[in-house]
């Protein structure tokens, strides 16, 4: 059985930027699997870092990240794809103590993550369109990996007119892959703590991915035979 391996920053961003494409290796018999980064539970969270999961209406007695991997295990079941999960902490763990500082440059101290060296045929990944240094620092720990890798196209930052773009992939070959719509859907809408802060509702949700469309955009290795 082929095997696909997608390497997602956050817990949703493979399947806000991907999800129909996954789901349509799933359905062609293929084991996937999502293997997210930054998944740390860190207990006490204070500041900035705080800020991010009460201005999200959840407490600050609420283990965030658990909460997240539970949504996680349940948009994964939707495209027919397993979880995989890391154990680093996400940015404003790492000294990011403002908003604007996750779109800035990556500190010179911030380790690149180290990623697990697994068997697969394809490898999926962002391509780190937004900037946020999360996904930066993904990309360049993936640079140069030799195994056939699809970059992403990153949503909803993509959508924004300014977004920049900070990992020059402009040299690869760029894909058109028409994606199960329906199963992208249901994996976004499993990431509730994000639905009302990314898009503002559920509605908003649904109107983002119709403009988006059913094609997702990625750059790297040639599509394979089941996605062409």
């Amino acid at each position: 059985m082929p095997h696909a391996l997608a390497f997602s920053p956050h817990l949703d961003d493979a399947a806000f930027s991907c999800g129909g494409t996954l789901a349509r290796l799933a359905q062609a018999g293929w084991e996937v699997t999502v293997c997210t980064v930054f998944t740390r539970s860190v207990p006490n969270p204070t500041g900035f870092a705080l800020a991010c999961q009460t201005d999200k209406g959840l407490g600050p007695e609420v283990d965030y990240m658990a909460l997240r991997r539970v949504e996680d295990r349940s948009a994964c079941a939707a495209l027919g794809a397993r979880p995989l999960w890391l154990d680093w902490p996400e940015a404003p763990h790492r000294g990011y103590h403002t908003a604007a500082a996750l779109f800035g440059a990556p500190h010179d101290a911030d380790p690149v993550p180290a990623l697990p060296d697994r068997q697969a045929d394809l490898l999926l990944a962002p391509q780190a369109v937004g900037g946020h240094v999360d996904h930066v620092l993904l990309a360049r720990a993936l640079r140069n990996e030799t195994r056939p890798i699809l970059w992403w196209t990153d949503f909803p930052y993509a959508a924004r007119p300014d977004a920049a773009r900070p990992v020059d992939l402009s040299a690869l070959p760029e894909h058109g892959v028409l994606g199960d719509a329906p199963a992208r859907l249901a994996a976004c809408a499993a990431y509730s703590t994000q639905i009302g802060y990314q898009f503002g509702s559920m509605a908003g949700l649904r109107a983002a991915l119709a403009q988006a469309g059913s094609l997702e955009s990625f750059r790297g290795h040639a599509l394979p035979a089941v996605l062409q």
